[in-house]
């Protein structure tokens, strides 16, 4: 009864993540054509959603800090979800009514209900499903990512090319708004046991609570390494993702085909998630991420050569250490965080990651003007960073028998350590 109900629970989490995050992929393409065609101008349709992005990365500690205090997660998780998707009502209905400063200025004071989407949901998924199915369904997690990177762009764009992009933004917050019954159905926090009736002390104030999240993630050594070279690793991603369509004019005949790389990257991380699902066990997530990390520095190496098929090889390998990657991260993230601050440690190291991919993309642009594959060649060069990282950081600090422990709380049996 215990794993059909539990069978039950993940289910509804998965579609609900599944949909709130197609949402939110689309968004941010559906936002960008609608402002192009309210405003007719690039500059000015790239600030809502880029607005949206920065308040989103700038807000994630604080919105962990709510999570982890409240006793019932998915209705605050409910309530971020339905003023995410409003909020994309009334960005598209002041597009062309309003000044875009003031457009812009609702996209800052929307943007901290993004995590919700993303982190905040994640943080979630220890309280519905067993610790023996964790680790699957941790991979099971990370592939509602590679979905809706793959689907939510070229989505956006297929409702845009059939109802206009207001259309496609409505889509958009309709997806997100079917999330919206299985984030409330979400477990509640676990109860505090009882205690003798003595006074209790005052609750502290958020802002000791924001300093325990970032200390919670330096005091673990593997969380710390993990954070610090996932980060890392979203620059030279962002890079990438910048130089695509110029990889696209330059070598696949139009700067939209350069959205096939990305695609494919989609579609490869999807796929290697998929696999990973299977047998979830058979290595350490620090071992996956640190070989992932490999992956797509070799990657980024592969696609600075320009060459067509060099190109579409790049994607393939790319995806497939970026999606395992990502999953690696949500285990480790799993296994070491506090339960108690749970919440804060995934919405902080996503608030960390989007602030790597936006440096990445700034990066990016320069240098890619001057020379292309010196772009992508750095990009290789921030993933070796981010290996170099993971091998260096906190590992003075890992105590005796660390592996053994944090395996063992992450559901691996001690024998099959290898």
């Amino acid at each position: 009864m215990e794993t059909r109900h539990s069978g039950r629970a993940l289910r509804s989490y998965l579609g609900g993540a599944a949909a709130a995050r197609v949402g939110d992929e689309m968004s941010g393409p559906a936002l960008l054509l609608a402002g192009l065609a309210a405003t007719g101008s690039a500059s000015r349709a790239a600030a809502v959603p880029a607005a949206l992005m920065v308040s989103a990365a700038a807000g994630g500690p604080l919105f962990g800090v709510l999570l982890d205090r409240s006793a019932r997660p998915g209705r605050l998780l409910a309530a971020a979800l339905g003023g995410y998707a409003a909020a994309l009502a009334v960005l598209l209905a002041t597009l062309d009514r309003m000044p875009i400063a003031a457009t812009v200025l609702l996209g800052v004071l929307a943007g901290p209900l993004g995590p919700a989407l993303s982190g905040g949901w994640t943080s979630q998924l220890p309280r519905v499903v067993t610790a023996g199915t964790l680790a699957r369904a941790n991979a099971l997690d990370a592939m509602t990512y590679d979905l809706a990177s793959l689907v939510g762009p070229a989505l956006a764009g297929l409702v845009a090319g059939l109802a206009g992009a207001p259309g496609a933004v409505a889509v958009a917050a309709a997806l997100i708004c079917l999330a919206l019954a299985p984030a409330w159905a979400l477990p509640r926090a676990p109860a505090e046991p009882a205690k003798p009736a003595v006074r209790r002390p005052p609750r502290a104030p958020i802002r000791a609570d924001l300093a325990a999240g970032f200390r919670a993630i330096h005091r673990a050594p593997a969380l710390a390494r993990a954070t610090t070279a996932s980060v890392v690793s979203c620059v030279g991603a962002g890079m990438f993702i910048t130089c695509a369509p110029l990889l696209g004019a330059a070598s696949l005949g139009g700067a939209g085909h350069g959205a096939y790389l990305l695609s494919g990257s989609a579609a490869s991380a999807l796929v290697a998630n998929t696999l990973l699902a299977r047998r979830p066990r058979a290595l350490r997530p620090d071992t996956v991420l640190w070989s992932a990390i490999v992956l797509v520095g070799a990657a980024l190496l592969l696609a600075a050569t320009t060459r067509p098929l060099a190109l579409a090889a790049a994607a393939i390998l790319a995806g497939a250490g970026q999606g395992p990657q990502l999953t690696a991260l949500f285990a480790i993230r799993h296994r070491d965080a506090p339960a108690h601050l749970r919440g804060q440690v995934f919405t902080t190291g996503a608030s960390l990651k989007t602030t790597g991919y936006a440096l990445g993309t700034a990066l990016a642009g320069p240098l890619a003007t001057r020379s292309l594959p010196g772009a992508l060649l750095a990009a290789a060069a921030f993933q070796a960073l981010a290996a170099v990282s993971f091998a260096l950081v906190g590992r003075r600090r890992d105590p005796p028998g660390h592996r053994r422990r944090s395996d063992e709380r992450y559901g691996k049996r001690p024998h099959a350590i290898g």
